[in-house]
């Protein structure tokens, strides 16, 4: 699957179907009076607006290496995250303010039919979404377009929200402002999770264990045990990724047949796992203070 056009194709999908989807629920919103709802569609919109990021996100990430970013553009996938993240925080916040301003003023809702409908159709819809994105995220490891699927998962969620509260609006008066208050946690803990994943891409991860392994069983099978691979690190530049690592060799080996076996085991990581390495070679007595 072509990373680039999936990203742009969910991004386009996404914008689309929510922007009827939030004419539809504003509209119930209004005629119904409910805060939450009102929240709720805005919400909806909201996803149209990070949609939109993901899409600059892809298209900034795609573009090659040049002189001054040797590693390309990957990285621009996780500041669209992060800026997902931030506007999801705004939006929580609106959701909390003006909640609190219906609860002092003991505002109602009068749920009927229509918002019933709506808010069905919505968690069906949103939750499709989700799915689709969060298919399309696996199949390409973009985290932008990850952040969108949960972006998609909130709204849903806040729909099943909406919608028990109507059921129970009749013997509350307050339920309307609650689930807007409720909503808005719902989707700060969501901006906590999608800025906190995108950080922590850009500060750097320890490579993964099954990557380890990987790396392992390549040098074992090629090497009959007498090359041993150790301190680990990875360099996560999204489009591509770079690993450095040490290897242990006997003690006697001459330079040249060290670096013919550096050289063929940059050579396999590359073909195989798609990753450039770059190998530091070790005599078999060194010890240093990381092994």
């Amino acid at each position: 699957m072509d990373k680039n056009r999936a990203g742009y194709t969910e991004g386009f999908v996404s914008i689309l179907v929510n922007t009827g989807l939030f004419g539809l629920k504003l509209w119930a919103g209004i005629v119904s009076g409910s805060i939450a709802l009102t929240a709720d569609a805005w919400h909806t919109l909201s996803d149209s607006l990070s949609s939109i990021i993901v899409i600059f996100g892809v298209k900034l990430s795609s573009k090659k290496p040049d002189k001054e970013h040797p590693f390309g553009h990957g990285r621009w996938e996780q500041i669209a995250s992060i800026f997902i993240g931030f506007l999801l925080t705004l939006i929580a916040y609106d959701f909390i303010k003006d909640a609190i301003l219906q609860f002092k003023t003991r505002e109602t809702a009068d749920f009927g039919t229509i918002a019933i409908v709506v808010t069905i159709i919505s968690i069906l819809v949103k939750e499709g979404l989700a799915q689709y994105a969060f298919y399309i995220g696996k199949k390409t490891g973009n985290l932008s377009v990850k952040a969108d699927g949960w972006h998609h998962r909130t709204d849903a969620l806040s729909s099943v929200i909406v919608l028990i509260g109507i059921f129970f609006s009749n013997r509350f008066w307050w339920i309307d402002s609650v689930l807007g208050i409720i909503i808005a946690f719902m989707l700060f803990y969501a901006a906590y999770e999608i800025i906190k994943d995108a950080i922590n891409k850009i500060l750097g991860e320890k490579p993964s264990k099954e990557l380890i392994e990987k790396i392992e069983t390549l040098v074992e099978s090629n090497f009959d045990g007498n090359v041993y691979p150790h301190h680990y690190h990875i360099h996560n530049y999204i489009n591509n990724k770079e690993l450095t690592f040490h290897i242990k060799v006997d003690n006697k080996m001459d330079v040249f047949s060290a670096h013919a076996i550096a050289t063929n085991i940059e050579d396999m990581i590359k073909k195989e796992l798609y990753i450039i390495a770059t190998i530091h070679i070790e005599p078999k007595g060194f010890k240093h203070e990381n092994d």
